[in-house]
C-alpha cells in the first residue's frame, strides 16, 4: 500500500497567471508568425507585471495590453504596471536551430523530456493528478459562473489516492484551499465546495476521507498580493502531478522549437498511443537531445513489466512508427492549431476537452495495432 498525492491550482494563483500570459503572449505573436522564436518570462508582484525575455519575430503585439486583458478574463480589475524587457534570440541559439548542413532544423537546446500514459482514468492518466485538475477547473467555473461575491480567483487543491497492488483503491485526504471574498463565511464557502463540487465528482459519501477546506482559516488575501508569481514554477501540475517523472523544463512562454515543450508533448503522445492500444498498461517514454541536432540522442521505454512485448520490442516499434526530430514533430503534432494559453491552466497533459493531436492518438492507436497484429502473425 501507498499513498500518492498530486496538486492543481486555481486559474488565479500567481504562478498561474504568469504562465497565461506568457502563452498568450506566443500565442499572438504566432498568430502573425508561425516561424517566430519566443522565449517569455513574466514575473508579478502586487500591481507590477515584468515581462522580459528573448523574441526573434516580425509581429507586432502590445505585450502590456495582452497581459492585462489575461489578468481581467481572470478576475483581477485592479491597474497594473507593466515593465518590458525583450531582446532577440541569441545567434548562438538560433544557429542551432535553423536547418543544419543536412536540412534538418535542430534541437532548440538540450535535455531530456518524459512523456507518460496509464490506464487510471480515460484520459490514460494518473488518477490524483486527473481529479485535482478537475476541483480546481470547477470551484474556477463556480466562481466565474454563481460565486463571484463568494470566492475569489486564487487557490490550490490536493488530493491523495491511496493505491493497493499498484492500483488506486480509494481517497485518502482532499485540500482544497480557495480564496474568499472579505467578510465572506467561512462555513458558507466550504459547503459550496462540498456538496457542488466534491460531493456530485467523488460521491455523496465521502465518510472515511479526510477533507480539509481552507485549513488555516481565512484565505481573503491571495494572487500577486498573497505571493509572487513567475512562469514555469508549476511543472509538476502542468505534467504528471509527481506521479511520473519530469525533465526539468517548463512550457509556458515557448514557441515549439524548444523541445523542452514540443517533445514532452510528443512523448505524452507515444506513451498514451502505445497504451490506447493496448501494448502496455503503463508506459514512461523518455527522449534526449543535444542543442542543434535534430535526431534525439537517446529515446527509452519503460512498460514497468506491463507490456505485452519486451520494452526492447516496443521500442522498435516506436522507432518505425515515431519520429522525433523537431520538424517532424512541429508537423505531426499540428502546432500551428494549438492556442498555448488554453494550456497554462489544468494541466498540458491529459486535455482532451482541447483540439490538441497529442491527446487525440487515434490513428496511432490503430497504426499501432495493426503493426502489432503483423508482428504476431510472423511469429
Amino acid at each position: 500500500m501507498k499513498i500518492i498525492t498530486s496538486e492543481s491550482v486555481f486559474s488565479g494563483h500567481p504562478d498561474k497567471i504568469c504562465d497565461q500570459i506568457s502563452d498568450a503572449i506566443l500565442d499572438a505573436i504566432l498568430e502573425q508568425d508561425q516561424t517566430a522564436r519566443v522565449a517569455v518570462e513574466t514575473a508579478i508582484k502586487d500591481d507590477l507585471i515584468v515581462i522580459f525575455g528573448e523574441v526573434t519575430t516580425t509581429a507586432k503585439v502590445e505585450y502590456s495590453d495582452i497581459a492585462k486583458q489575461v489578468l481581467k478574463d481572470i478576475g483581477y480589475d485592479d491597474a497594473f504596471c507593466v515593465l518590458e524587457k525583450i531582446s532577440k534570440q541569441s545567434p548562438d541559439i538560433a544557429q542551432g536551430v535553423n536547418e543544419t548542413f543536412d536540412h534538418q532544423q535542430g534541437a532548440g537546446d538540450q535535455g531530456m523530456m518524459y512523456g507518460f500514459a496509464c490506464k487510471e482514468t480515460p484520459e490514460l492518466m494518473p488518477l490524483p493528478i486527473v481529479v485535482a485538475h478537475d476541483i480546481a477547473k470547477e470551484l474556477d467555473t463556480l466562481r466565474k459562473t454563481k460565486y463571484n461575491h463568494i470566492f475569489g480567483p486564487d487557490g490550490k487543491c490536493q488530493v491523495s489516492v491511496r493505491y493497493v497492488d499498484g492500483k488506486p483503491f480509494t481517497y485518502d485526504t482532499i485540500i482544497v484551499s480557495a480564496q474568499t471574498r472579505p467578510n465572506v463565511n467561512l462555513l458558507i464557502a466550504k459547503e459550496i465546495i462540498t456538496e457542488e463540487v466534491l460531493k456530485p465528482m467523488i460521491g455523496k459519501d465521502l465518510t472515511g476521507i479526510n477533507i480539509l477546506i481552507n485549513p488555516t482559516g481565512a484565505f481573503v488575501i491571495g494572487g500577486p498580493y498573497g505571493d509572487s508569481g513567475l512562469t514555469g514554477r508549476k511543472i509538476i501540475v502542468d505534467t504528471y502531478g509527481g506521479y511520473a517523472k519530469h525533465g526539468g523544463g517548463a512550457f509556458s512562454g515557448k514557441d515549439v522549437s524548444k523541445v523542452d515543450r514540443s517533445a514532452a508533448y510528443y512523448a505524452r503522445y507515444v506513451a498514451k498511443a502505445l497504451v490506447g492500444a493496448n501494448l502496455a498498461d503503463t508506459c514512461e517514454v523518455c527522449v534526449s537531445y543535444s542543442i542543434g541536432v535534430a535526431n534525439p540522442v537517446a529515446v527509452s521505454i519503460d512498460t514497468f513489466g506491463t507490456g505485452i512485448l519486451s520494452d526492447e520490442d516496443l521500442f522498435e516499434l516506436v522507432k518505425q512508427h515515431f519520429d522525433f526530430t523537431p520538424a517532424n514533430i512541429r508537423k505531426e503534432l499540428e502546432f500551428d492549431k494549438v492556442k498555448f494559453q488554453k494550456l497554462a491552466t489544468y494541466g498540458h497533459m491529459g486535455r482532451e476537452d482541447l483540439p490538441v493531436r497529442w491527446e487525440h492518438v487515434e490513428a496511432k492507436v490503430a497504426e499501432l495495432k495493426q503493426a502489432y497484429e503483423k508482428t504476431k502473425g510472423s511469429t
